[in-house]
């Protein structure tokens, strides 16, 4: 998959295109992207996603404080590579891009600029300044640039149209399970290894702690999960805690996010991991004291192992 960042230079035969944020590559945009290579093959040209970042609300800033992001734009990347794009463009978006109406966005970007041959987009996309670009004024501008243009319908989930909002409330209240069946994989984050007080090393269980460098992504709902991890390209089985440790920590300020690495010794400090989200294994809760606590994590390191060694990555 070749990624642009600009369009200066962008070549592609035949190209039959897709516009979206994608954010998860979830189950619900699997259709879409399939039907995406499906037709360029049909034509003998190329498929091309063409998203926006950022993301338009911390542009418009609208709500920006509230912005949570299933994937970061590397994870993105990582996703729809897997998906057999031929070319991912990725557009910066800027206050002159959000104030083209949808023609004027059709005409310089993906007519002068990508030379569309094809256009598919998803059941409700819409675009141009004030989402004002409905599928009649992309029918209108296509007969008036010479291109075709598709609509598809939703993915369903027996009555769940699957969304990116829907998979972020599932993270954000547990349901963990649901939310990896909607994206299709588990859940995953990149993050760097930072030092930490060392109090998991105290009780038996040395923990990774990981720090999300992008402010947006979003991280899971406080608890106790199995999980897999990468870390200088091996995986790793393991068990991760998201929250305040309210046993070893009476403050509570800081959330952190820490993983336990089964049969793991390396010193990792200043590196990069991939953390994998299998199951959730339960809350978290405050403890009596740390053997209370220590007790509770062998069950919980016993209960992942037994997660981890019937489910595969």
């Amino acid at each position: 998959m070749q990624v642009h960042n600009d369009l200066n230079t962008f070549s592609a035969h035949r190209p039959v295109v897709t516009i979206g944020v994608f954010d998860g590559v979830h189950r619900g945009h699997y259709r879409l992207l399939w039907q995406l290579v499906e037709k360029a093959a049909e034509v003998g040209g190329e498929s091309v996603v063409l998203t926006l970042w950022p993301h338009p609300r911390l542009v418009l800033n609208k709500d920006a404080d509230k912005l949570l992001l299933l994937n970061t734009l590397d994870e993105k990347k990582i996703l729809l590579e897997k998906k057999h794009i031929d070319h991912l463009v990725v557009l910066p978006f800027n206050r002159e891009v959000s104030n083209m109406s949808a023609c004027e966005f059709i005409e310089s970007v993906l007519v002068e600029k990508i030379g569309v041959h094809r256009l598919l987009i998803g059941h409700d996309h819409a675009f141009g300044k004030g989402r004002e670009g409905g599928f009649d004024d992309l029918k209108s501008c296509s007969i008036r640039y010479n291109f075709q243009v598709e609509r598809l319908g939703a993915e369903m989930e027996g009555p769940v149209k699957i969304s990116s909002s829907i998979i972020r409330n599932a993270l954000l209240e547990g349901r963990l399970q649901e939310a990896n069946d909607y994206l299709g994989y588990q859940y995953f984050l990149k993050g760097h290894v930072t030092g930490g007080r060392r109090i998991g090393k105290k009780l038996g269980f040395p923990t990774a702690n990981i720090e999300v460098s992008d402010p947006y992504k979003l991280i899971p709902c406080d608890g106790v999960y199995a999980i897999r991890a990468t870390v200088n390209g091996k995986w790793h089985n393991g068990m991760l805690n998201i929250g305040y440790r309210p046993t070893v920590d009476s403050h509570g300020h800081h959330k952190s996010i820490e993983a336990h690495l089964f049969n793991f010794q390396d010193d990792i400090y200043d590196q990069n991991i991939m953390v994998h989200f299998v199951e959730r294994i339960r809350d978290e809760k405050k403890f009596a004291g740390v053997d209370e606590l220590t007790e509770q994590l062998h069950k919980d390191k016993e209960r992942a192992k037994k997660i981890l060694g019937n489910s595969n990555h």
